[in-house]
């Protein structure tokens, strides 16, 4: 029988490993990891997005500092901001929500944030000090998608050495990363993209599929291999027609009760990488206050 990689659990179990520990921290260095949210306009999944990462951060004693700016904020104010945050002491992480308006340089933002309080783990520093680790050590601030992928695949198959991994999509947000990380277990890696040929077949010989693409149901059944684990990545909301109805739908990246067959474990959307995600980000707050002590 196929498992289904349930992230809401693991989110759950490693939030409250995270609460404990921040539990000890605080009383030992009487304070708590302070994380900025800074999120600019009003873009209603960016707004829902921050709301559960808030929410999580209070539930595990991480204290929240707020920044809600206007659309129309110049990119020199919004630098001038994060340099105030970078500054401030109660402040271990800093988180600025994606996407930024027309007018603002998002990777210049990103770039402007101090790596030590890289909540994102997108900083180049950061990103490089990932490349050149051999292993994952618990100091590195890891973006927060692919490390909770990372734990997904873990929790069905600890040791992966020596698995074929396809990682369906070579954004610096995930399939990068996410190749850093398997090569790190002593996977085979392929990064796959749209300029891929014959990509069904390149799927069918990978042990681990990763699926960030950002196409509906684009990873069909047949291109799963038997027992393979599967960790779909994809958010897209689509129309699709249910009791004779036709309603709003979030599907992944890959046809589920295609793959669901085939696979020996795949995560659900929603319910899977999500709230891993964000688990993940309380995480490299709490390794940004450790490493400040």
């Amino acid at each position: 029988m196929t498992k289904i990689i349930n992230g809401k659990k693991l989110a759950i179990k490693l939030k409250e490993s995270i609460k404990n520990e921040i539990t000890n921290l605080k009383k030992k260095y009487k304070r708590s990891p302070g994380l900025a949210v800074v999120q600019v306009g009003n873009i209603a999944a960016s707004s829902i997005y921050v709301k559960a990462k808030t929410k999580s951060a209070r539930e595990v004693g991480i204290r929240i500092f707020d920044s809600h700016l206007k659309k129309n904020i110049s990119e020199k104010k919004l630098l001038n901001i994060i340099s105030k945050l970078n500054k401030n002491k109660k402040i271990d992480g800093i988180l600025v929500q994606l996407p930024l308006p027309k007018q603002i340089d998002e990777q210049k933002i990103l770039n402007y944030i101090n790596p030590e309080k890289d909540a994102d783990g997108f900083h180049p520093i950061n990103v490089g000090k990932l490349s050149i680790s051999n292993k994952i050590n618990n100091n590195l601030l890891i973006p927060c998608t692919p490390y909770g992928c990372l734990l997904m695949l873990k929790s069905v198959k600890e040791n992966l050495a020596g698995k074929n991994a396809i990682i369906l999509g070579r954004s610096n947000i995930v399939g990068k990363p996410m190749a850093q990380l398997l090569i790190k277990e002593s996977c085979t890696v392929t990064i796959a993209h749209s300029k891929t040929k014959n990509l069904p077949i390149i799927c069918q010989n990978a042990d681990i599929v990763i699926a960030a693409i950002g196409k509906p149901e684009k990873v069909k059944g047949k291109w799963i291999k038997k027992n393979a684990i599967v960790i779909d990545v994809g958010i897209n909301r689509i129309q699709k027609k249910i009791n004779n109805e036709i309603k709003n739908k979030i599907v992944g990246d890959v046809n589920y009760k295609e793959a669901q067959k085939k696979a020996r474990a795949i995560s659900p959307v929603p319910g899977g990488v999500g709230p891993m995600t964000i688990a993940c980000l309380l995480r490299n707050t709490t390794t940004a206050f450790k490493n400040s002590l």
